[in-house]
Formats: structure tokens, C-alpha cells, sequence
């Protein structure tokens, strides 16, 4: 394995790795002139792909774990974070084992790691146009409605593509992280910038064009299509709580509450005489019009001015060089 120049800083590479045996192989050759270190974690795959890399590759090259149960792409590379960490690495990328990664990228995404100028680098796909005529529609569509969730839930509006895979992260972030408690599953991506978020960790995009196979996705657009919004919810609420109320409570936090207030009662106040009207075969009075159209657009007003004052609420500094000595216990 050729050793990187990234300021004598050693790489790691996790490869969580399920039904890729075709192109497993042809990835972790492609990753040789970057990585001090391979690990591919097998999450219980039924066609060995991890066999196929230990029968290929030498374990001085190529760390492989097995998962004796699948636990999911967020538990394969959570337990791959884990075994880097006790390698002592100083930052873990995470690319997919299907091929659509573009390796050659990854000079690039860990780049504002190694200067202290992010925590956590994600790629965007939504960076070009170009790059967006190649993702099929459907994903596209998507993709589009989940980030919007998920810039909601995470905090982190500048991030243009957050449910993307292909990830660097600097490992004394990833110590501070409480892994137990991201999802083990497809939600994996979006759960991991909430957590960033609530340690303040400063996330950046890095421009990468959208490969696509012959592959298919096992994540079920049924599932994720009521199942996701859920968890995005819950992780706004989280983190509402946590920022604006628990640690510090600011002039966003009144506007939050006072819209929230308003906004809602409008809504229910309206939504109960319209009911009302309709039940008694009467029309709506117009003071009851009023006051429902002026409290909800005030609380609807008082709620934009609140998620702008969180759009400006970004984090703005790498912590990972204050992390030295945290303790996350």
C-alpha cells in the first residue's frame, strides 16, 4: 500500500459492504494509494463479500470484521469507526462497496479536515446541474424532500446533499460521539448531523459529480416515505429543546415559542368553527375569520424569523482541536 502525503496524518477508509461482492474487489484496489488503512466490514452479506476480499488481499492491506447479524449500513460502519479509532487513525472516510464513489475525491473531501477548517465533509451531488441529469427523477424528487427534512432536524442548512454517503470525518469528533445512539439503518447519514450538530461539530460540503449502476437500493421508498419523516421530526424537536431551551435561551428561542403559540392556536381556533359552521349549517362569522387569519399569520411571520435566526446558528468553527480532552461521559 502506497503511504499518503496528507501531513504524515494517518487515513482510514471504511467500507461497509453488503451484495457488492462483483465490485468489491476492483474498490478497494482503487483505494490503495490513499488509505494507511482498509476496513470493510461484511454485515453479514449472503454473497461473502468479505471472504472475497480476505481471499484477494492481504491483511497487511485489508482489515475485514464480519457482522454475525446484518445490523444495517449505519451498524456496519459504526463498527467499522470503532475498530479505527483503536488504530489510531486521525480521520475515517466512508465510501459505499457498490463502486459509485469516485475515490480520486477523497484528497479533496478530507482536505478542510486536515486544516482545521471542518470537523465532518460530506459530498454534494446537487452541486451541479450536470451532475443532477444523471440521478434518476425519482431519487432526485426524493432526495429533495429528505434533505429539506433533514436541514430542518440536523441544524445544518448549508449542507446541500446531506444524505449522502461518501463521508470524511476527523476521529476526535467522531470520539465525542455518542455512537450507540445513531441509527443503525438507511437513516444513518441523517442522524449522524443531528449528533454532529448537537456537539457543534462545523460540517462542509465538498462538490462530487452522481455515478450510478446497474445497482439497486434495498432501502424501501415506501418505508422511508413516512418512516424518515418521523425520525426527522423527533430530531428537530431534540433539537429545538436542546439548543434554544437547555443550553441557552435567546431572543430566537421567544420567537419560537410565540409563533409556535400562535401559529397553532390560529390553526385549531380556525380548523373548530369551520366544523362548527359546517355542523350547524351556519356560515362563518367574520370576526372568527379574523382572528384566525391574524394570529396564524403572525405565528407563521414569528416562525420564519425563527428558522432564520437558526440558519445564522450554523456552526462556524472546527472544535475538533478542542476535543483533545473531552470526555464524552
Amino acid at each position: 500500500m502506497k503511504k499518503n502525503n496528507f501531513h504524515g496524518k494517518k487515513l482510514a477508509v471504511v467500507i461497509p459492504a453488503y451484495r457488492v461482492r462483483r465490485e468489491i474487489v476492483r474498490v478497494v484496489e482503487s483505494l490503495q494509494e490513499f488509505a494507511d488503512l482498509i476496513c470493510v466490514v461484511d454485515d453479514a452479506c449472503p454473497e461473502k463479500s468479505g471472504k472475497v476480499v480476505e481471499e484477494t488481499f492481504s491483511p497487511q492491506l485489508v482489515q475485514v470484521i464480519y457482522n454475525v447479524h446484518n445490523l444495517g449500513v449505519g451498524g456496519a460502519v459504526k463498527k467499522g469507526y470503532e475498530f479505527c479509532i483503536k488504530e489510531n487513525a486521525d480521520v475515517v472516510v466512508k465510501i459505499d462497496g457498490d463502486g459509485q464513489m469516485d475515490v480520486t475525491l477523497i484528497p479533496h473531501l478530507i482536505k478542510p479536515i486536515f486544516e482545521g477548517e471542518a470537523d465532518y465533509t460530506k459530498g454534494n451531488r446537487f452541486f451541479s446541474l450536470a451532475s443532477m441529469k444523471l440521478m434518476p427523477k425519482i431519487r432526485l424528487f426524493g432526495n429533495a424532500v429528505l434533505s429539506f427534512l433533514s436541514k430542518m432536524a440536523s441544524g445544518y442548512w448549508n449542507i446541500a446533499d446531506p444524505n449522502n454517503g461518501f463521508t470524511a470525518v476527523d476521529v476526535r469528533t467522531l470520539k465525542a460521539l455518542n455512537l450507540g445512539k445513531i441509527s443503525n439503518r438507511y437513516f444513518f447519514e441523517s442522524d449522524m448531523l443531528f449528533q454532529l450538530n448537537l456537539l457543534r461539530a462545523k460540517v462542509t460540503d465538498v462538490p462530487m459529480m452522481a455515478r450510478y449502476g446497474s445497482e439497486t437500493s434495498s432501502l424501501s421508498l415506501l418505508k422511508a416515505s413516512w418512516e424518515f419523516p418521523l425520525k426527522h421530526l423527533r430530531n428537530f424537536v431534540k433539537r429545538i429543546f436542546i439548543n434554544y431551551f437547555v443550553r441557552d435561551i435567546s431572543l430566537a428561542t421567544l420567537h419560537f415559542l410565540a409563533g409556535f403559540v400562535s401559529f397553532s392556536f390560529g390553526l385549531t381556533y380556525g380548523l373548530l368553527n369551520y366544523m362548527a359552521s359546517q355542523e350547524l349549517g351556519s356560515e362563518t362569522k367574520p370576526g372568527t375569520l379574523i382572528m384566525f387569519a391574524v394570529t396564524t399569520l403572525i405565528g407563521l411571520q414569528l416562525l420564519i424569523v425563527f428558522f432564520n435566526s437558526d440558519q445564522q446558528n450554523i456552526p462556524k468553527r472546527a472544535i475538533s482541536g478542542d476535543l483533545k480532552h473531552f470526555d464524552k461521559n
